[in-house]
């Protein structure tokens, strides 16, 4: 969950996204906080494996139809999920996703991960790698010797993963298919946002070239890392108001009125949505979603 406090914490992104859904979030297996180690007994899972363990998330809490928000290789995982339960995803949100298999230096990289992870666990050369993956080069710059607070929570965050768990996911990661074929066939709306400075940033263009222009927008954001959610999480609002636009969705909007009771204002029961409910429809809003290519400044 931590991959999206920045986003929700934005009051414009708090107004849009929680205000219209009830979010439901998936932690890879053993990502939990309070996890136990996954026993060695247990056999490895491939991505295969975990995105048919979304489709059972979903039957356990009978939710029929989704809209998915993912990044990094969480964005892969759901990718894989709308090709394989088409009718059960509305629309994807991918944040600098990956659609390949991995390249030899990729490949290369995630096996000295891994090797660090079981060998030293979550230690501080390993937290770098992955500081370095997440975020870009200005952010993570320290200025007078402090971090950014960004940056020591995710130190944080990282330390209480268990590190054998994240070995397995990273395993599975490792051996992932390359997508490409099934995303001429993806048939949901999706928004990709991708950071320029990410090591990822040229495999997220490359995805977005491979979706149907009529359903694919994407938005490179300048000056940030891979955690576009968390390093700039305002430069989202806009192209994710648009995109919810096409399915309906507004931004909650409220004034402030007065009865012919004396009802006090800002009260509960003297609000009213400044929108007719009539007119979210996409059809009464007119909106389609463009194939434009945005290039973010922040």
């Amino acid at each position: 969950m931590w991959l999206l406090i920045g986003l929700l914490f934005c009051p414009e992104a708090a107004s849009l996204l929680l205000h219209n859904f009830c979010i439901y979030h998936i932690d890879a297996p053993g990502h939990e906080l309070g996890a136990d180690v996954i026993s060695s007994d247990e056999p490895l899972l491939c991505v295969d494996d975990i995105a048919d363990q979304v489709a059972e998330v979903l039957d356990f809490f009978g939710l029929k139809e989704v809209l998915c928000l993912g990044v990094t290789a969480g964005a892969y995982i759901l990718t894989l999920f709308a090709m394989k339960y088409k009718e059960r995803v509305l629309g994807l949100i991918l944040v600098t996703p990956i659609c390949r298999a991995p390249s030899w230096a990729e490949w290369l990289y995630n096996k000295v991960l891994m090797n660090l992870l079981y060998f030293y666990g979550m230690c501080s050369l390993l937290k770098e790698c992955l500081l370095q993956r997440y975020f870009s080069k200005e952010l993570r710059g320290s200025v007078q010797g402090a971090e950014s607070d960004i940056i020591l929570t995710c130190r944080r965050l990282l330390d209480e993963r268990q590190s054998l768990n994240v070995m397995r996911f990273l395993q599975a990661i490792n051996v992932r298919q390359d997508l490409t074929e099934g995303l001429k066939n993806l048939q949901c709306k999706t928004l990709i946002f991708a950071g320029e400075s990410s090591p990822f940033h040229d495999e997220s263009v490359y995805m977005s070239t491979k979706i149907d222009r009529k359903i694919c927008a994407l938005v490179e954001v300048q000056a940030c890392g891979s955690l576009v959610t968390e390093e700039h999480p305002n430069s989202m609002i806009f192209p994710l108001e648009c995109f919810l636009m096409g399915f309906g969705y507004q931004r909650q909007q409220y004034f402030a009125s007065s009865s012919s009771n004396g009802s006090n204002p800002a009260s509960p029961s003297g609000n009213h949505s400044c929108i007719a409910p009539e007119l979210l429809s996409p059809a009464s809003l007119g909106i389609k979603l463009k194939p434009i290519r945005t290039r973010v400044d922040v």
